[in-house]
């Protein structure tokens, strides 16, 4: 084999590691912030359906759901933001309301009837959309999701979750506890 035949195929096997070795290197462990997230307050967002009762207000106590633009359309107040809020803000601002001309000390108390959904894509036996239980693992979402399929890296998730207004991915072990609203992605393995 001639020199320039060796240059040739050495450039092209240094080419072939480079690429493998960079599609590694992507994507980064998860930021600090990625699984402080699990521990913090609830926050709400659309698609979250919510149980608000106002003590001995039967009209006023139901079912509500926080809609695409972050509101729930509550009786006599309105659309009450809640995007980003906890269940106590949320308690809070919907009492307060109240006061002003409709009751004179309501007592508001919400809880989550359901969370809204979460996302399971790659590698899984059925992608798509899944109710999100409190408690959840990586590794329950794949079960929900029909399993790994046998291309799957079995290691680690790709979770995309959205923090503080801002959408952020990172690469977490399996048993990472997921969060309502998040977007798990299996990748597949490369051998």
């Amino acid at each position: 084999m001639s020199t320039a035949a060796n240059k040739r195929t050495s450039v092209f096997a240094v080419a072939i590691l480079s690429a493998l070795v960079g599609g590694c290197t992507n994507y980064q462990p998860a930021p600090k912030g990625f699984s402080q997230a699990t521990v913090q307050p609830y926050r709400l967002d659309s698609g979250d359906r919510l149980r608000i009762n106002v003590f001995e207000q039967a009209s006023l106590s139901g079912s509500y759901t926080v809609d695409q633009a972050g509101y729930v359309a509550f009786p006599l107040i309105g659309a009450v933001p809640s995007r980003g809020h906890t269940l106590p803000e949320l308690e809070g601002m919907i009492a307060s309301k109240l006061r002003q001309g409709f009751l004179k000390d309501p007592d508001v108390t919400i809880e989550v009837d359901r969370y809204r959904s979460v996302f399971i894509m790659g590698e899984v036996g059925q992608a798509g959309q899944y109710a999100y239980v409190p408690g959840m693992t990586v590794q329950n979402a794949i079960a929900v999701a029909g399993g790994f399929t046998p291309r799957a890296n079995q290691a680690t998730a790709d979770i995309t979750r959205k923090i503080n207004g801002r959408i952020i991915t990172g690469r977490v072990p399996i048993t990472d506890p997921v969060l309502a609203g998040d977007t798990v992605y299996i990748r597949e393995r490369l051998f």
